[in-house]
């Protein structure tokens, strides 16, 4: 029986995907509906050296990473090559890809049977249709009123909801009012990195993403510590400072002997707080700015219990 012959231009095409292959690690699958030529054109244009797009029937791709084995990091692509998807090999930085994907995009009506990729809110104000489609309106159970002899919609009508079939009187509508609602542009569905594949929000978790979340459930086990009297190591930092704010609390009360050196500041400020605010001022401020701070009423000194009391609002004194 005679080997399959296959044309030259789908030779070409599985030697440039293997190539591809061969040379990047990180792919993102797009979906390409309603993406137009020009878009294409654009899109390539703009990730020359840090990316490069791949079109193509899902067989031969399928054919293609196949032919690599099963043990083959690649093979986890083939359930996500159905419908009308691509494939953009990325270079290094795939967030930077994915913003410049995400710049080309353009507006598009409504029509039937779409699946809304937006949510679709109708403003209220005038709509330029004259008085004679107030029925028009009220079939699509939108409040109107008559004004400068045109209609005006009451109220912001919520028409469509993201991931729904637009119905022919919704595209209608839109069309009538002069709304294009969605935008087009290829769509990142999955992110393929040296094997492991997930979804593109991963992408936008940065440095500052992952110590937020660190701390705030640090500070979680920190309380559950506390609550439980069991000590750990998210809340041993909080326990030696309420214990040191518990002593220096001690130390200030008056008639008590006991001293230590962490406590000298906080001492030295109850016996004469005008001492410190003497340090405070500017060292050679001019005339004016000294007269307008002496013409200003004395402040009350504080009272040493509330002092003590107002340690406990700022941990980062201590």
């Amino acid at each position: 029986m005679a080997a399959r012959v296959y044309p030259k231009r789908k030779v070409d095409y599985i030697k440039r995907m293997k190539e591809l292959l061969d040379t990047y690690k990180k792919v993102f699958v797009v979906n390409a509906t309603h993406v137009g030529s020009k878009q294409f054109q654009d899109i390539r244009l703009a990730l020359r050296g840090s990316g490069v797009v791949l079109m193509g029937k899902n067989t031969v791709m399928r054919k293609v990473i196949n032919s690599l084995g099963a043990d083959s990091p690649f093979a986890n692509l083939l359930p996500l090559i159905v419908g009308n998807i691509g494939l953009v090999f990325v270079k290094d930085d795939m967030a930077a890809c994915r913003d410049v994907i995400g710049n080309f995009v353009v507006p598009a009506p409504a029509r039937a049977g779409v699946v809304a990729n937006a949510n679709v809110v109708v403003p209220k104000g005038p709509t330029g249709c004259d008085p004679s489609q107030t029925s028009y309106f009220q079939t699509m159970e939108i409040n109107t009123k008559i004004s400068r002899g045109q209609i005006e919609i009451q109220s912001d009508v919520h028409l469509i909801t993201k991931g729904e079939r637009v119905t022919a009187g919704q595209a209608d509508l839109l069309q009538k009012l002069g709304i294009c609602p969605f935008t087009y542009g290829l769509a990142i569905t999955r992110v393929f990195d040296n094997g492991s594949v997930y979804d593109v929000e991963v992408l936008a978790i940065d440095d500052d993403t992952v110590m937020a979340a660190f701390c705030f459930h640090a500070r979680d086990v920190a309380a559950v510590g506390h609550a439980l009297n069991k000590p750990n190591t998210a809340s041993v930092m909080h326990s030696v400072r309420y214990a040191f704010k518990t002593v220096l609390s001690v130390v200030c009360n008056e008639g008590f002997t006991h001293k230590f050196d962490e406590a000298a500041d906080v001492l030295g400020y109850l016996a004469d707080p005008s001492a410190f605010k003497a340090a405070a001022a500017p060292a050679g401020g001019d005339a004016e700015a000294e007269a307008e701070a002496e013409a200003e009423p004395e402040e009350e000194e504080p009272d040493a219990d509330a002092i003590v009391m107002n340690l406990g609002d700022d941990d980062d004194g201590w």
